[in-house]
């Protein structure tokens, strides 16, 4: 059932031009159609757990194309699962008055897929190659607005991809030549301890963390996703929140936990280069997000930090930082998600600077009320999601001392400040209507497909804030290994 999850919305996206769809309706159903199966086929399989692997077919007899969950690849399944249909929803209005929308659905439907296969990958090879699939496949939805800025935007994103793709595949040769399989395994491959290649590991380690820090977006590889906000809003939400970041930070967990091994690497340089990126990368994004006054890019810089957020924890080498990154990953799809669907709301209704944001709530009361929501919750006041993971990040580097976690737990702290400044105070704005354009109540309010997915996501965000439990209690039993 793993593999019908994985290549069903591939095909049924594939086959999408060929329907010639004359109505927004038809093609709105048959889209919604599939994404709706593919969750309701996933979604059991990732609450129930499942520890079948299946083979898709053998490149050698070492080297399957093969699925399996675990239990860090059911937490980033099920992210993927649960907020698609959503976005999916959402792009359905959004880009209704768009052109090229069967190309546009088709690439959006088997990214789906794609990223599922991401999730559900059993080995480093099924990873890579999924991996890099995505870039081919979102790179059509970055250009699709066919300006100069998009075409610019695409062209920089691929280059940025095709050289992380490169890096990542002699990390995954060195994987084969000294480990001798590319199965995941909590802990990593108990081979690549062997005394005599463990210099060697090390270093292929650091060629796989550039390779896949390109979609994590780690400093100085992170150019291309500020600029890739040019992109449709349902796109950069699935940029920023589901798919491509965060298969770039779920890959870096997967080469760091399941693959190289915590026990080969932590204490040495394998550790503190990433390490000491990640905590400079989490100031750099959001200082530079406080300069933006596009409201896109800022929310693309703030991507840029909090994507550090999660590998700041898994670089930790401990399960309980590993917790706390995992926990900012679901925490942060959700709350970035809401912040870019709003912005798209906004950007409809001509809204596309921070300082265009005031008086803003007679106009868009739903908009303006999720998106401070969304702000509030990404600062980290609790008890919203995001101080959780905070607090979680912060006692781990605690409990793990040194200098670069102490460095971490400072970055933190500014972080938090800066996101005030940046997202707190423009959601005051929308409230202070003194000296702004005066708007007619609901003026500028969007149909019922824009706004559901953001009083849905919001609804979550709000339970899972009060009743943080029922998530943390498997992302711990997760981070400890459990399947």
């Amino acid at each position: 059932m793993l593999i019908f999850a994985v290549l069903f919305p591939m095909a049924a996206g594939a086959l999408l031009p060929l329907f010639r769809f004359k109505e927004d309706k038809s093609r709105g159903l048959y889209v919604m159609a599939v994404v709706l199966i593919t969750s309701a086929v996933a979604l059991p399989q990732i609450i129930l757990g499942t520890a079948a692997r299946e083979i898709l077919f053998q490149i050698t007899e070492t080297l399957p194309i093969a699925f399996r969950l675990d239990g860090v690849g059911r937490i980033f399944a099920g992210i993927v699962a649960v907020l698609w249909p959503l976005s999916s929803l959402y792009a359905l209005e959004y880009m209704q008055h768009e052109k090229n929308l069967d190309a546009f659905f088709s690439f959006y439907t088997i990214c789906f897929g794609v990223t599922l296969g991401i999730a559900c990958a059993s080995n480093l090879m099924t990873l890579y190659l999924f991996y890099e699939l995505m870039t081919l496949i979102t790179l059509p939805l970055v250009m699709h607005g066919g300006s100069q800025r998009s075409v610019r935007a695409g062209l920089k994103y691929l280059y940025y991809s095709i050289g992380g793709a490169a890096l990542a595949f002699i990390g995954l040769v060195y994987v084969i030549y000294y480990g001798g399989t590319t199965e995941f395994a909590y802990g990593g491959v108990s081979v690549f301890t062997a005394g005599q290649t463990e210099h060697n590991m090390r270093i292929g380690y650091l060629i796989c963390f550039f390779g896949f820090g390109v979609k994590a977006a780690v400093f100085p590889l992170h150019d291309w996703l500020p600029d890739a906000s040019v992109a449709p809003t349902p796109v950069t939400a699935l940029l920023h929140a589901v798919a491509v970041v965060k298969s770039g930070v779920f890959a870096i967990i997967r080469i760091t936990w399941f693959t190289f091994a915590p026990a080969l690497l932590a204490g040495t340089f394998a550790q503190y280069i990433p390490l000491a990126l990640c905590v400079f990368t989490i100031v750099y994004g959001c200082t530079m997000a406080l300069k933006e006054q596009n409201l896109k890019r800022r929310l693309a810089y703030s991507t840029v930090s909090n994507l550090s957020y999660i590998l700041f924890g898994a670089l930790l080498m401990t399960s309980q930082g590993l917790r706390g990154g995992l926990m900012h990953m679901v925490y942060h799809a959700v709350m970035k998600i809401t912040l870019f669907l709003c912005a798209g709301v906004y950007l409809q209704k001509g809204v596309e600077y921070v300082q265009d944001m005031r008086g803003l709530h007679r106009a868009m009361p739903v908009a303006t009320a999720v998106f401070a929501l969304g702000s509030l919750a990404m600062t980290g006041i609790p008890p919203l999601l995001g101080f959780g993971s905070k607090w979680a990040l912060a006692e781990a580097a605690v409990f793990e001392g040194g200098l670069l976690p102490v460095a971490g737990i400072v970055a933190l702290v500014i972080s938090a400040t800066l996101t005030a400044f940046y997202l707190i105070i423009p959601s005051v704005s929308t409230y202070v209507s003194r000296g702004v354009k005066a708007y007619a109540p609901g003026e500028l309010s969007s149909g019922w497909k824009a706004l559901s997915p953001l009083l849905i996501i919001s609804l979550v965000m709000m339970f899972f804030s009060f009743w943080p439990m029922l998530l943390t209690d498997f992302i711990t039993y997760a981070a400890a290994g459990g399947l």
